[in-house]
């Protein structure tokens, strides 16, 4: 597991965007206010290697046992492709792109599903778009 980094000023969901006023509220117990704030605060958190806010911003029943980082691992952007809310679900689609060591960029494509349980937002699980 990787200890948690400091946060930088620029938010890791989008550099244009300060950390204490994007993701930080979140990551400090806040709740997002939509699905898609949610999804940008769990990239951040995969960036500064936040495993607890990422366990509580899971849904219980689908949330891996284990969770860990790959310290090789560097996260170079989120695109957020679309999101659609009805009600107490929701669809984020994104793409967030990394690399491993010194090898060449890659992209995770996914379509999340999220739920709002107990007021709160969680992710609930995602699938891979072929193409």
């Amino acid at each position: 597991m990787t200890a948690r980094i400091a946060p930088p000023a620029a938010c890791p969901c989008d550099p244009a965007r300060r950390y204490p006023a994007c993701c930080g509220p979140l990551h400090a117990g806040q709740a997002a206010a939509s699905a898609a704030a949610l999804m940008r605060s769990r990239y951040s958190a995969y960036v500064l290697g936040d495993l607890e806010y990422l366990r509580a911003s899971w849904a219980t029943e689908t949330c891996p046992a284990e969770l860990d980082f790959d310290p090789a691992v560097r996260w170079l952007g989120l695109e957020l492709k679309r999101q659609r809310e009805d009600g107490e679900t929701a669809v984020v689609e994104f793409v967030a792109r990394y690399r491993v060591g010194g090898g060449s960029a890659v992209r995770l494509h996914e379509v999340s599903r999220f739920a709002r349980v107990d007021g709160r937002w969680v992710y609930v699980d995602g699938e891979f778009p072929s193409g």
